[in-house]
């Protein structure tokens, strides 16, 4: 008797189409690192756990578990767009206003009008 051997299930439809988000996550991640937004560093770590987990979960058979991992992904991922857009224009503006000697001379200013209060 020769029997062929099972056929491995095959993933719904759904399961095929949750997307990961873990590009956009990790490239974010990247921005954000480049463009001085240490702040926007953190909720991107959180968006690639999330989105890594993504394809885990599908592949346990937990569909719910994946889609409850893509939105956390996706969330994560525009909370560190909108930091990583806010760090650009901060740095941006930064720059355009002289930059860090512009900064000194105000510190320098302060300094001096505090000490002619005392």
């Amino acid at each position: 008797m020769n029997v062929p051997p099972p056929i491995p299930p095959s993933p719904s439809p759904l399961a095929t189409r949750i997307p990961n988000h873990l590009i956009w996550a990790i490239l974010i991640t990247i921005a954000s690192v480049l463009f001085c937004c240490i702040v926007g560093t953190i909720p991107g770590i959180v968006a690639i756990v999330f989105a890594a987990q993504v394809n885990s979960k599908l592949a346990a058979g937990d569909e719910a578990g994946a889609w409850v991992a893509s939105r956390r992904a996706k969330l994560w991922c525009w909370i560190t767009t909108g930091l990583t857009i806010l760090g650009l224009c901060w740095t941006i503006w930064f720059i355009s206003a002289g930059g860090m000697a512009h900064y000194q001379e105000m510190m320098q200013e302060l300094e001096n009008a505090q000490r002619v209060q005392s």
